[in-house]
């Protein structure tokens, strides 16, 4: 097998992650009133637990833990930080437009890329992406009282804070591919368990009172907060960070599209054309990477 083709295998395997994704607002608007570091404490020890799993069957992968505290700190740096903020974005906004805020990670990864070993700095192309990108999220405010008594204000920050770390994890991840994708249990086990320290300390316990919030968690757990980590390690690592990062704009439009079926969104033309905006943004960007 040839290098490209492992790259371009190992692409497919990331958008296997990205189509996991879409289902991540839904199952968390589903959940309930759980508060979010609980939540974040619950579905991430699944998703821990689904990546030990490997080892019964081959308890020599479990040497993968076995990471220099750098890589402990990117990874869990990553997925607790990313995730605290983005459970807390969906408690305080309403979900459809911190999830298209939340989005703008796509167009950072492909920003952010242009710095990693091999590449060739930022063209026009990428800023007028960028602009595209916020474009597109501004528009979701236009004709609101967004001032800073709104209550969904801080709901919208964390969700923008999120996509920040969410593109730095995922771009810092790809310059260290050697780290084994199974290390990603070990990061997963240790943010549900620094969730869990969270949610002690801050919160109040609510546990779900309907089978369908449960299975909603139980969803989470297994696929957008546990497999498709996996899947992104693999994507990230191996093949092309920038086709990925174009990719996951598919996601906030599949996400709209399910939370406005599902009746916790309004279907509102500016959803729409928000997520035309960005998109564009995030082509506009790729060409620019890919002329270098």
């Amino acid at each position: 097998m040839t290098a490209d083709s492992r790259d371009s295998r190992a692409t497919t395997i990331g958008f296997g992650a990205i189509l996991l994704w879409t289902l991540l607002a839904l199952f968390t608007a589903a959940s309930g009133g759980v508060p979010p570091f609980q939540l974040a404490s619950i579905t991430f020890l699944i998703g821990g637990a689904l990546g030990c799993a490997r080892f019964l069957v081959r308890p020599d992968l479990a040497r993968a833990l076995r990471q220099p505290i750098p890589v402990w700190l990117l990874g869990v740096g990553g997925l607790f930080g990313y995730h605290a903020l983005y459970f807390t974005a969906l408690r305080l906004a309403p979900p459809a437009e911190a999830g298209l805020i939340n989005y703008l990670w796509p167009l950072l990864i492909v920003l952010f890329s242009a710095w990693l070993p091999g590449a060739k700095g930022l063209r026009l192309g990428h800023v007028a992406g960028a602009l595209m990108g916020l474009a597109g999220v501004g528009i979701l405010f236009a004709g609101r009282d967004i001032g800073f008594g709104t209550d969904a204000l801080p709901g919208y920050a964390a969700s923008l804070a999120a996509a920040f770390v969410w593109a730095g994890y995922s771009v810092l991840s790809a310059r260290v591919g050697t780290v084994p994708t199974e290390a990603v249990a070990g990061f997963c086990l240790a943010t549900g368990l620094l969730s869990l320290v969270c949610h002690l300390v801050f919160e109040t316990s609510v546990w779900p009172q309907e089978a369908s919030a449960w299975a909603s968690i139980v969803l989470l757990g297994l696929g957008p907060v546990g497999a498709a980590f996996y899947l992104w390690d693999i994507g990230c690592k191996r093949g092309d960070v920038r086709l990925l990062g174009v990719a996951a704009y598919a996601a906030p439009v599949l996400s709209t599209l399910i939370l406005v079926a599902t009746g916790y969104a309004p279907a509102r033309p500016a959803l729409a054309l928000s997520c035309l905006l960005i998109v564009a943004g995030a082509l506009f960007a790729v060409r620019a990477s890919r002329t270098a």
